[in-house]
């Protein structure tokens, strides 16, 4: 378990759409770089278009081994959570010429893992990454989200490592 895995975290949002870049190793996860994508005011076209060259950019200049992104969830708004899963998929298919890993996890997931409840507020999430990973300030909340889907990945991988090296064998004392 000490290979290193470079996980990019992205939380898609059609205005701003964070991301944040670890590195993992032996279990351990280290802050490598975070921020968010900021779109301009304009069409939803062009908004999508910038999402995914920024986004393209970020995997050429990080070089990630897995992506780790938040999925859609139901706004009370339906156009808002289609603008939503229009910026996700423009995310997720800049990585594509890439040929990564892509692990998609809900946000009550995501919080529950970070924060130990489904409910977590975007202060708590800042709060715990902050600690988790030991930084000296608060990410943006969009930022801290990114990190905290990519913590969410990082965490089930060492358990899914956990489990794969075991060798006790269900029924046997």
């Amino acid at each position: 378990m000490t290979e290193r895995q470079r996980i990019l975290g992205i939380d898609p949002g059609s205005r701003l759409t964070g991301f944040g870049v670890l590195d993992c190793v032996a279990g351990s996860a280290t802050y490598v770089a975070s921020g968010a994508v900021r779109t301009r005011e304009g069409s939803l076209p062009e908004r999508l278009r910038l999402i995914f060259h920024s986004i393209k950019e970020i995997v050429e200049e990080y070089q990630p081994d897995v992506v780790a992104i938040e999925s859609v969830f139901m706004h009370r708004n339906a156009g808002s959570a289609l603008k939503l899963g229009q910026a996700r998929s423009a995310a997720i298919c800049a990585t594509f010429s890439f040929e990564l890993e892509i692990h998609e996890y809900a946000p009550r997931e995501i919080k529950q893992a970070i924060v130990g409840t489904g409910a977590a507020t975007k202060e708590q999430i800042q709060h715990m990454v902050r600690s988790l990973l030991e930084l000296d300030g608060n990410p943006s909340a969009d930022a801290a989200d990114a990190l905290a889907t990519a913590l969410c990945y990082a965490h089930q991988r060492r358990l899914h490592l956990r489990i794969r090296g075991s060798k006790a064998i269900a029924g046997l004392r």
